[in-house]
């Protein structure tokens, strides 16, 4: 990777992605786009950025034709619960904008990388250690925009050898950008408010167990496997990745290590709370594994101790 453009790079994963990859390959190569501009971020203020709207076609391969890019990392997507409320919209964008940019990786041959989700899986999917190849019917049109751009990918890649490649996130958890929109957010969202207020009210029930991830083992993913040989990979779209697994009060419980009075009710979102039920506890990861030497650092308890102390640095909080 030489020359990389990253659309919805304000994102929650793209403003932790772009910075890194920067790091690594160098401010000037690493392009950053997105529907708005905020100019105080550094996404925007440390390296070449633009506005784009991923469903113009024309205007994303304008972009990468300037920047003469080889790799193309496409996160512009609306997330799970936004997607239920308003889901033509999300048609629109989430598949509109993934063809034009497969196109354009396959109008200027680069390699691709778009994320898929746990949302690809549904109901009738095993909960408990999910395969890698199993039955995808998801009950959200989050979960068809997935199962969709998966196969996609695959066509672009049979039909037209685009280099695609692709993971299937667990929920992500950060504390440089809060998330919207997401089934997984109160995962984050407790974070801020045990620092605040010392409670939390949770919309997802208690005794629901979701996959998650830190974020910074979402975005050495991402690297690593576009770094990955590509005789070697046999999935391409999209690896099981998975790091911890964990219900409200599990995550509550860790907090009060910290926190001793944190307090945390519940308020359940019946609309979240049904994507959540038809999500699996925890997937097997073990293609991602053996085929491009995937590895997660961050549990439950080094992830907590983490994200506190980082949130502290920012001034969130006086507890």
């Amino acid at each position: 990777m030489k020359k990389i453009l990253v659309t919805g790079a304000l994102g929650q994963i793209g403003s932790e992605l772009v910075m890194k990859m920067r790091e690594i390959y160098g401010n000037d190569n690493v392009i950053a786009t997105d529907l708005r501009k905020l100019e105080s971020s550094p996404v925007v203020t440390t390296g070449p950025f633009e506005i784009l709207d991923v469903t113009d076609h024309s205007a994303m391969l304008g972009i990468a034709k300037k920047y003469e890019i080889d790799t193309l990392v496409h996160l512009a997507a609306l997330l799970s619960a936004t997607a239920e409320a308003k889901p033509l919209l999300a048609w629109n964008i989430n598949m509109g904008g993934l063809v034009n940019a497969l196109e354009v990786a396959r109008e200027l041959n680069c390699k691709f990388f778009t994320p898929s989700s746990i949302g690809a899986f549904g109901p009738s999917t095993p909960k408990d250690n999910t395969p890698q190849d199993t039955i995808q019917r998801p009950t959200t049109m989050y979960g068809v925009n997935k199962v969709a751009g998966e196969l996609l990918c695959n066509y672009y890649h049979k039909k037209f050898g685009v280099d695609t490649r692709g993971v299937r996130f667990p929920g992500l958890i950060s504390y440089e950008v809060l998330p919207g929109g997401g089934t997984t957010d109160y995962a984050v969202d407790i974070y801020y408010e045990a620092l605040k207020s010392g409670k939390y009210t949770s919309f997802i029930a208690k005794g629901t167990k979701m996959d998650m991830m830190y974020m910074p083992d979402a975005i050495n993913a991402i690297i690593k496997l576009m770094e990955a040989d590509g005789s070697k990979l046999i999935h391409r779209n999209a690896f099981n990745i998975a790091a911890m697994s964990f219900e409200p009060e599990e995550i509550a419980a860790e907090i009060k290590k910290h926190i001793p009075g944190f307090i945390m009710d519940y308020d359940v979102d019946p609309i979240r709370q049904d994507i959540a039920n038809s999500w699996p506890n925890f997937i097997d990861s073990t293609c991602a594994k053996n085929e491009w030497g995937f590895a997660a650092e961050y549990d439950l308890e080094k992830m907590t101790t983490d994200m506190l102390q980082k949130l502290r640095d920012k001034g969130i909080g006086t507890k």
